[in-house]
């Protein structure tokens, strides 16, 4: 179970980082940036956990308590456009900047301290990032600020992928998410492609060049 071990060892605040949906066929990739108030450690949900292992009801319930007061975050879904412009890892690292820009904006408007540190789940970092930094791998279920930004990303993806279900109805969205399941991949031979596919994705672009659009 995630844990503050990795928190603590700073003198000031410290930001979560983690993303949702890089895998997926379709869809942004949403990146969420928080700082979870240590005043209120003792009264987090005991069962933060990495997103996956949540089943969505909890997720949603879980995400709403730390999306209140007095945590702060910011999320932010980056579109298909930008993933096939820029490449995934490269749409993520922006979500990554924005997000942790406009967190600390957001600490230093409530009259607190700008973040000292930034956990951020993998094993890379954007290179602008805009604060010192650490890639923690598999850092979802070592870091409960991590854990938190995930089960917050998770959520809102999973939110946009709905709505965009009810506008492409076929791809099976809504339970798939985006990924490259048997449901989405009939969808595609039925109904074809489309703006919310990630052309740059090999799986797209062999459907594309099939003549299946």
């Amino acid at each position: 179970m995630p844990d503050l071990d990795h928190e603590r060892q700073f003198n000031g605040p410290v930001i979560g980082i983690d993303e949702a949906g890089r895998g997926p066929w379709a869809g942004p990739v949403t990146v969420t940036a928080i700082w979870l108030c240590p005043t209120a450690y003792d009264e987090l949900p005991a069962d933060i956990d990495d997103s996956k292992k949540i089943k969505p009801p909890r997720r949603t319930s879980l995400a709403a308590v730390m999306m209140a007061p007095p945590h702060l975050h910011h999320t932010i879904s980056i579109d298909v456009a930008q993933i096939d412009q820029n490449g995934i890892l490269q749409a993520t690292f922006a979500g990554m900047v924005i997000a942790a820009s406009r967190l600390t904006e957001k600490l230093v408007k409530a009259g607190l301290s700008a973040p000292v540190h930034a956990l951020v789940d993998g094993n890379l970092l954007p290179p602008d990032m805009p604060l010192p930094a650490t890639a923690l791998i598999k850092g979802d279920s070592r870091s409960l600020s991590i854990a938190a930004a995930s089960i917050i990303a998770k959520t809102a993806r999973d939110e946009i992928m709905q709505t965009l279900d009810a506008l492409h109805p076929g791809y099976g969205w809504a339970n798939n998410m985006g990924y490259g399941t048997k449901a989405h991949q009939a969808g595609i031979r039925q109904f074809g492609v489309t703006p919310y596919h990630r052309r740059s994705f090999k799986p797209i672009r062999r459907y594309l060049d099939a003549g299946d659009d």
